[in-house]
């Protein structure tokens, strides 16, 4: 990408309102100066004062306010002449153009969505793109929050998962944002969709053996799930490397949704429940086969009862029955002998 248009600020130019009070008195002074010319006859003063009348406004268009956070990229002829920083009333030469070819682009997200309206076009992505209706092309320099909408991308074990990530960005260079990229919102909006796929498709959606997400060549626990933050971390350093000779800074960036697709999701949660079962079913097996340890120490150290090997093991077998089942012990009575 070509980096050579480098941003010039342009300052001292904060005479807007000098300006514009030197333009009123002015055209007072003319038409007062056109009346008097008429009384006394004066040619010379007439002309001068009808061209001001007529001419005067050229210098209107050099006026620019610009709020906190804003900026005004100006080119003169074509030529990249400085960009307009800061708050205030400015004047720069009249005929400068303000150029921003992504002024007309709405990306849906905070600080930058316009309502539908008439003749306005909305894509599947949340991308508005109209006509600015007093044709500004002023550049927001504040940190916006881009929502994706939700994508649907293949983990590295090939199953749909849908994940929706909301990046926090703002213009850093305001020349290679207008100069560099055709329409600097739609690239980055299309470098987010990438980096999500790209980085998305490293990982398992939970933890899974012998799986490497850190290309080291060694296994690890990383996963969608588990490891968000090192997902959204992965997926900021992909989109920045992507979009910084754009003139645009990622700020962060975070996952807002994160589910298998609905065509798995209900086979996954089967899978997820069977999981949950065999690990609690574990846990009482261990728990259980302690209890009937312990309970055989404290026989053989009290001689309460002396058992042989075979009744031992009926013992064994009956209290892991009671232990591991899922009803209440059912008590049997036996009135007679043992043996």
């Amino acid at each position: 990408m070509n980096t050579n248009v480098q941003e010039k600020v342009i300052s001292g130019h904060k005479t807007g309102a000098l300006v514009l009070a030197l333009e009123i008195i002015l055209y007072i002074a003319a038409a007062l100066g056109v009346a008097a010319s008429a009384m006394n006859g004066s040619v010379p003063l007439m002309v001068v004062c009808i061209l001001w009348l007529a001419l005067g406004w050229i210098l209107l268009p050099g006026l620019k306010v610009l709020k906190p956070n804003e900026a005004l990229v100006l080119t003169l002829f074509g030529r990249y002449v400085g960009t307009l920083k800061g708050d205030g009333f400015f004047w720069v030469n009249p005929f400068c153009t303000a150029f921003n070819p992504a002024a007309g682009t709405k990306l849906g997200q905070s600080g930058d969505v316009a309502s539908p309206k008439k003749g306005l076009s909305v894509t599947a992505d949340g991308t508005t793109v109209h006509m600015p209706e007093d044709g500004g092309k002023k550049i927001s320099l504040k940190v916006m929050t881009l929502s994706n909408s939700r994508q649907k991308v293949n983990d590295v074990l090939g199953n749909p998962v849908e994940v929706a990530v909301a990046v926090m960005w703002r213009v850093k260079d305001t020349a290679k944002a207008v100069f560099e990229v055709d329409n600097f919102k739609e690239y980055l909006s299309l470098q987010c969709d990438t980096a999500v796929r790209n980085v998305v498709k490293i990982y398992p959606y939970d933890v899974t053996d012998n799986i490497d997400t850190t290309g080291d060549g060694e296994a690890d626990d990383g996963s969608l799930r588990g490891s968000t933050e090192v997902v959204a971390r992965r997926i900021k350093e992909e989109i920045q490397s992507k979009v910084e000779g754009a003139g645009l800074e990622i700020v962060d960036a975070r996952i807002t949704y994160l589910a298998y697709a609905p065509e798995i999701a209900a086979a996954m949660l089967q899978r997820q429940q069977a999981a949950a079962v065999v690990d609690a079913r574990k846990l009482i097996v261990d728990g259980a086969v302690g209890m009937v340890e312990l309970a055989l120490e404290r026989l053989n150290e009290k001689h309460t009862v002396e058992l042989d090997e075979e009744r031992k093991a009926a013992m064994v077998s009956n209290l892991l029955v009671v232990l591991c089942g899922n009803h209440d012990a059912q008590p049997v009575v036996n009135s007679g002998s043992l043996y």
